[in-house]
């Protein structure tokens, strides 16, 4: 009897068993295709950039210093204010120079008095020799003596003309237009020609910011350009932006000057200078920033963002792209150079194909999906998916041949 009873409950579980898979296909044929954010692939001119580190400094600066020597009786400037070029900043006793010019001018009407006399005497001289009265020799010590009175009057009078820049050179005034610092010299101090420095100017708008390139990566960029995979960007139109400390973008854009031809020996770097308009003030000398700085362009790229890419279990790169029928399946991708959170796709992707950047918990190789477009959240989107099909934009997609995987 207990035989018959085994036999029943055997065949009661498998019956149960049955049911239970015939609803779960059942559920599963059921469920609706995943959602996925997608892009579709359109080739694009990308610009290649390099994030550098660099500091902040003043395109001129100037140390002020005396031009003569005296004592300073004031300070006519504010600390750390603008000045402009030609302002007077410190004022030097002038009594010793105006006694100088009138020195000099006396030394002018003395030379004046005596290029007068010698005239007469050169003319005396020259109507005697006229008529034989005096010598030849006579006449002629006449004519020398008018050429050194004429030579001793040019003399005085660039005496008198150095007597009046040195009196002028008692007002010290600014060389260039900028920011000054603190006076280093104070009312009452003893300061002589080209001495000491009695402060320093700062020209700040625009400013330089010099940044620093690891030979290396120069290097590589080199040896993409000389292939053909970038093109050269001209010093003069690339993009160059600039990064404060506080990881804020500097709100004016700036221009590539030049690259030094010599790379530093301590670091193995290579200096590159920007400029930048500084009309606010805000970027001051010896600030550390960061510098973007656009140095080739890769034409009609292919990108994805570095989110979109996968690994196998050997490291290989791959992405997933939706088929014609609504499913995915994973493509085997050769990578190129990241710019930013993007990469580029040297093979395996071609113009119109559909790359899942988002929702892959949900799904595997073969999976039914319902694609929405992605945007990315670091260009300003107001969200990573739009609720917009991507087949759309699919149809809108430019033809291409048809393409392998490893193409």
């Amino acid at each position: 009897m207990p035989f018959p009873l085994s036999r029943s409950l055997a065949g009661g579980v498998a019956l149960f068993v049955l049911l239970a898979v015939q609803a779960s296909g059942a559920m599963a044929q059921d469920m609706p295709p995943s959602s996925v954010g997608v892009i579709v692939i359109q080739p694009e001119n990308l610009a290649v950039t390099a994030e550098l580190p660099g500091r902040v400094s003043a395109t001129r600066i100037a140390d002020v210093r005396p031009r003569v020597g005296g004592i300073i009786e004031n300070r006519v400037f504010e600390q750390g204010g603008l000045v402009k070029e030609g302002d007077v900043l410190f004022r030097l006793d002038r009594v010793t120079y105006e006694v100088a010019v009138e020195s000099a001018k006396a030394a002018v009407a003395r030379a004046n008095a005596g290029l007068v006399e010698a005239e007469q005497n050169e003319r005396r001289y020259a109507s005697l020799n006229e008529r034989n009265i005096t010598s030849r020799a006579d006449f002629e010590t006449a004519v020398a003596g008018k050429l050194q009175a004429e030579a001793a009057l040019a003399e005085a009078r660039a005496q008198l003309r150095a007597a009046e820049l040195n009196l002028g050179f008692t007002d010290v005034k600014a060389p260039i237009s900028g920011r000054i610092g603190r006076a280093q010299v104070t009312e009452g101090a003893l300061v002589g020609a080209q001495g000491e420095v009695l402060t320093t100017i700062q020209q700040l708008d625009p400013v330089y910011a010099d940044i620093q390139q690891p030979v290396s990566e120069l290097l590589r960029l080199r040896n993409a350009l000389d292939t053909g995979e970038l093109t050269q960007v001209e010093p003069g139109v690339a993009q160059v932006v600039l990064l404060l400390d506080d990881g804020t973008e500097y709100d004016v854009p700036g221009k590539l000057l030049f690259s030094e031809a010599t790379v530093e020996r301590s670091s193995g770097q290579v200096t590159l200078r920007a400029e930048f308009p500084n009309p606010s003030g805000k970027l001051l000398p010896g600030m550390y920033v960061r510098v973007s700085v656009e140095q080739a362009t890769a034409s009609d790229a292919i990108a994805v963002p570095a989110q979109a890419v996968q690994r196998d279990g050997r490291g290989a790169a791959q992405v997933y792209v939706v088929d014609a029928k609504s499913a995915v399946e994973l493509r085997p991708v050769t990578l190129g150079r990241a710019l930013g959170n993007r990469v580029i796709v040297q093979e395996g992707l071609k113009a119109g194909d559909m790359v899942v950047v988002d929702g892959f918990q949900k799904i595997g190789p073969g999976a039914p999906v319902s694609p929405v477009c992605w945007s990315d959240p670091v260009e300003g989107s107001e969200g990573e998916k739009n609720a917009e099909p991507c087949k759309t934009k699919l149809a809108a997609a430019p033809a291409a041949a048809p393409a392998s995987a490893t193409n």
